[in-house]
C-alpha cells in the first residue's frame, strides 16, 4: 500500500487530498494517514496541508515499494549479517525464482574464498535466487551472466569503460567496483538453486591508500541514484538470463573482458597456473596458454593479472583485487 501511495503522490504535481487517495486506493483516510506517517519514518519528506499531501523528496533507500513490479519478491533489511545467508535459508524453504534479498549494510558480508566484503551503507548489496534448468557443469555461466549485466549497466548509465575480470569481478580503470559470488545447491545433474550475491561500491568512498578498488561515487565525483542503478541492473540480468546457454552471452563477456590476452596467474584448488589467458570455453572455464605452448583450463580460482614481461615471477603481479 505504501508503494501505491507513493505512486499516486509522484503522479500528482500538486497536493493530493486524503479523500481522493482514500477513494483511489479503497482504504480509509485513517489508514492513509498511518501509511503516510510510516513513510515519513522511512525518510520520505511529505508535505501536509488542508489541501492534502505532497511528496517533497525521497530517500535513496532500496525499499521494496520503490520497485513496484518486484515488490512481492523483495526481502529488505536495513542491516543484516549477510544477504547470502538469508537467501540460502529462503531458497531451502522453497522461495521461488527471482526472490531478492536486499540490505543497506551487511555486518558479515563475504566474497569468494570466504573473504570479508566490507559492506557499509551507501553500497548496493543483494542476493538473487535463481532456479535454472541447466546441468551443474554450466553453473559458472551464471557468474559470467551477472558480471556482464553489471558492466552493461555501468556503461549504459555512466558511459564508463567497465571491464570484466575472470571469474567474477567488474573493474573500472583496473580497480574493482563490484564483486559477485554464486553458491549452488545441486544433486547429480540437477540444479536446485543458484544464489547470486552482488556487492557494488556505489556511494561509498574507498580509502586513497587502497589501490585495487574504487567506487562509482569516487570515479564519477558524485553520488548516484542507487534505486535507478538497481532497477536497470535487474532488468539487464533478466534479459541475459534468457541467453544463459547461448553463445551470444559468451561473446558479450569476451568483448567486455579485461582478462583475455593478458598474462595471468591462477590459484586454483592448490594448483598454480601461469600463462596468457586466450579464451573461455562453453562452461565459462578460462583457457590459458602456458609458456611451453600447452593449454590448461581453470574452472575456478583466484586470477591475478601479471605484467607481460614477467609472467613467471611474483614481482609481475599488478594486484590481487581484494574485496572492499
Amino acid at each position: 500500500m505504501k508503494g501505491q501511495i507513493l505512486k499516486a503522490l509522484r503522479e500528482c504535481s500538486d497536493y493530493l487530498s486524503g479523500e481522493k487517495l482514500s477513494e483511489q486506493l479503497g482504504i480509509s483516510r485513517v489508514s492513509i494517514w498511518k501509511h503516510i506517517r510510516s513513510l515519513k519514518k522511512d525518510g520520505y519528506v511529505i508535505g501536509a496541508s488542508p489541501r492534502g499531501y505532497r511528496l517533497v523528496s525521497s530517500p535513496d533507500l532500496l525499499l521494496p515499494y520503490e520497485f513496484p513490479d518486484l515488490e512481492q519478491r523483495i526481502h529488505y533489511f536495513p542491516e543484516i549479517g549477510s544477504t547470502m545467508d538469508a537467501a540460502r535459508e529462503l531458497a531451502r524453504k522453497g522461495a521461488g525464482e527471482g526472490t531478492i534479498v536486499i540490505a543497506e549494510a551487511q555486518a558479515h558480508g563475504r566474497g569468494r574464498l570466504s573473504r570479508e566484503w566490507l559492506s557499509p551503507k551507501g553500497g548496493i548489496y543483494f542476493t538473487l535466487i535463481l532456479r535454472p534448468s541447466i546441468s551443474p557443469a554450466y553453473a559458472p555461466r551464471i557468474n559470467l551472466m551477472a558480471s556482464v549485466a553489471v558492466a552493461a549497466t555501468i556503461r549504459k548509465l555512466f558511459g564508463l569503460n567497465a571491464e570484466l575480470k575472470w571469474p567474477n569481478d567488474v573493474l573500472i580503470e583496473g580497480r574493482k567496483v563490484c564483486g559477485i559470488l554464486a553458491e549452488m545447491d545441486a544433486e547429480m545433474d540437477v540444479v536446485n538453486f543458484v544464489n547470486v550475491g552482488i556487492g557494488i561500491n556505489a556511494n561509498t568512498s574507498v580509502p586513497q591508500f587502497e589501490k585495487t578498488a574504487t567506487s562509482l561515487k569516487d570515479t564519477l565525483g558524485r553520488k548516484i541514484s542507487r534505486k535507478e542503478f538497481l532497477s536497470v541492473l535487474l532488468g539487464e540480468i533478466e534479459r541475459r538470463q534468457a541467453l544463459l546457454m547461448e553463445a551470444d552471452l559468451l561473446e558479450e563477456w569476451k568483448k567486455l573482458s579485461g582478462t583475455l590476452n593478458k598474462y595471468v596467474r591462477i590459484l586454483s584448488l592448490g594448483e598454480v597456473i601461469v600463462g596468457r589467458a586466450i579464451d573461455i570455453d562453453t562452461t565459462g572455464a578460462l583457457i590459458i596458454r602456458k609458456r611451453n605452448g600447452s593449454l590448461k583450463k581453470a574452472l575456478a580460482g583466484d586470477c591475478i593479472h601479471l605484467r607481460e614481461e614477467t609472467p613467471d615471477t611474483d614481482m609481475g603481479a599488478v594486484s590481487r583485487q581484494h574485496s572492499v
